[in-house]
């Protein structure tokens, strides 16, 4: 089910846009692209116009502006569906704040996120990615990539980073799921309010006993010290957990699709491993499944592009489109494994850049490599046209992908 977007007025398209192809941009996106500028007004669900950013360096330029603001109770700060508009009353995590006050809270967290930390990860996920694959091996073709492997490999891994028990795994991905894909209100706040209840009562255990993971430490080392409140906490470990395993499930499935519906680029992989972070790039560039995230009102007029960005406009930063710019990407609508593309906006940039981009980076490399290794002969067991898609209003993926090898 789709939400029902209010009817434009005429120069300011709907946004967003479902997809019809897994890796391809909707249409209405590719009418975006082909008008002049780099910044143009389109039509929420709910009728307001809001600034859609189009050009990869206007993109660049304004995520780094001061102006632009991440407040997302500010009242022109653009929802793009119903579910988006209900967060606004929820304590946001440090995503939704800005410098000074984000800088502190998201220092918070980053010991467990860096390039080091990461890279001695790498022999724990080969273990879980390589485990996933034994049993759903043995289980035999045809396979549902999605719950089999896509989703429980980086389930896996974020519950071990934050220390949640992965026992609970399916009441928090159910939970997160809803949050992500919920067409209304009411279904992304009971999801919300799940997860509150869920991640709130794991914290309250943690304050009587100290555990492995990031969680433990942030309640000795931040809630017990006073630096944040439990409900700041709360909020905290909800993103890092959606957000940990939801987008790299969503990666997983659609560069399986991608890789198999360009079977030339396929076969390089599998000739030359040494190809693959730099797939694993431009998958991400391709793909962009992350687009309606980049939302931002300004603080103050911003004049950019000959265009003015008035104080109190919302402004959304995608990065679908950007990532297609011609003037930056040679040909960017073709699929190349070999192209340098690890200057794509997909993690965004400035001060909001993803947190968790070095470890999604290398699950997908281990999760590709894996693949080529272990099923040489896996390909599609239903026509892609025949996969659903999720709404452009969520992050970009599909629910199930039936294969077989």
């Amino acid at each position: 089910m789709t939400e029902t977007v209010a009817t434009p007025p005429s120069g300011a398209p709907a946004f967003p846009s479902d997809r019809t192809c897994p890796y391809h941009l909707p249409d209405r996106y590719d009418d975006l692209r082909a008008r002049q500028g780099s910044l143009q007004q389109v039509t929420l669900y709910d009728g307001k116009q809001a600034w859609l950013v189009t050009g990869y360096d206007t993109a660049r330029k304004l995520l780094a502006d001061p102006r632009l603001s991440s407040d997302r109770t500010a009242p022109g700060f653009p929802a793009t569906s119903s579910r988006v508009e209900s967060f606004r009353d929820r304590r946001p995590a440090f995503i939704g704040l800005d410098p000074p006050a984000h800088g502190p809270k998201r220092r918070m967290t980053i010991s467990e996120f860096t390039v080091r930390r990461i890279k001695g990860m790498r022999a724990d996920i080969e273990q879980i990615v390589h485990g996933f694959l034994d049993e759903m091996i043995a289980g035999g073709p045809p396979a549902d990539l999605v719950s089999q492997f896509a989703l429980p490999v980086p389930s896996l891994v974020i519950c071990r980073m934050l220390g949640v028990p992965y026992a609970d795994h399916d009441l928090f991905q159910d939970a997160s799921r809803r949050l992500v894909q919920s067409t209304d209100a009411a279904g992304a706040n009971a999801a919300r309010d799940d997860l509150e209840s869920y991640l709130g009562g794991l914290v309250d255990s943690l304050c009587g006993e100290s555990r492995p993971g990031l969680l433990s430490t942030l309640v000795d080392e931040q809630l017990k010290t006073g630096a944040i409140d439990r409900e700041e906490l709360v909020a905290t470990a909800i993103l890092l957990l959606v957000a940990g395993h939801e987008t790299t499930a969503s990666m997983t499935s659609l560069s399986v699709i991608t890789l198999l519906e360009h079977e030339g680029q396929w076969d390089a992989l599998r000739a030359d491993r040494s190809l693959v972070p730099g797939a694993v790039e431009e998958l991400l560039r391709y793909l962009a499944i992350a687009d309606i995230v980049g939302g931002r009102v300004a603080t103050a007029d911003i004049e950019i592009d000959g265009e003015v960005i008035r104080a109190g406009e919302g402004v959304i930063v995608g990065n679908s489109i950007p990532n297609r710019d011609s003037s930056v990407f040679a040909d960017p609508d073709t699929f190349d494994v070999r192209r340098e593309a690890r200057h794509h906006l997909s993690f965004g940039y400035g001060v909001h850049q993803c947190l968790g981009q070095n470890l999604a980076r290398l699950e997908l490399e281990v999760i590709l490599t894996a693949l080529f290794d272990r099923l040489p002969g896996l390909r599609l067991a239903v026509p892609v046209d025949r996969l659903t898609l999720r709404p452009g209003t969520t992050i970009q993926g599909v629910n199930e992908l039936p294969v077989t090898w």
